[in-house]
């Protein structure tokens, strides 16, 4: 299966070949640094392989003091990206940075133990279309 992706900016663009198989939310501390959000939420993969297609040069990858923490990002907009890992043997793909379908749904959520205090019940809040509009309000 080939899948689409850039950054937000469009600077970057990659495709990758083939399957995910694993998806997880991550609630790690330095993943929610990394987010600015509850969790991260990221495709995994030993099989598939990554290609570039515009803005390789664009593209940072950040090792936190060296522990295997790594979080790849454009460097024009910030926008999480792609990364290899575990000597190159696993292929880790932020799913907000794809523009396909992500053809698997998450499996858990890990690290809860690290969850945000303010990340609870979320179903219960209102949902919005969008965010309205000063005029609207």
């Amino acid at each position: 299966m080939r899948h689409t992706g850039s950054c937000l900016c469009g600077e970057v663009t990659f495709e990758v070949d083939g399957d995910f198989e694993n998806f997880f939310l991550c609630h790690c501390e330095r993943c929610r640094k990394d987010t600015g959000s509850a969790h991260a939420a990221n495709l995994f993969s030993s099989t598939a392989q990554l290609r570039w297609l515009s803005g390789k040069e664009n593209v940072k990858t950040f090792n936190f003091k060296s522990t295997g923490h790594i979080k790849s990002f454009c460097s024009v907009c910030g926008s999480a990206l792609p990364n290899i890992q575990m000597d190159g043997t696993l292929l880790v793909i932020p799913a907000g940075c794809l523009d396909s379908d992500v053809p698997i749904k998450p499996q858990g959520h890990i690290y809860v133990a690290n969850k945000a205090n303010w990340d609870n019940e979320l179903q219960n809040i209102p949902e919005f279309e969008q965010l309205a509009n000063e005029d609207n309000a």
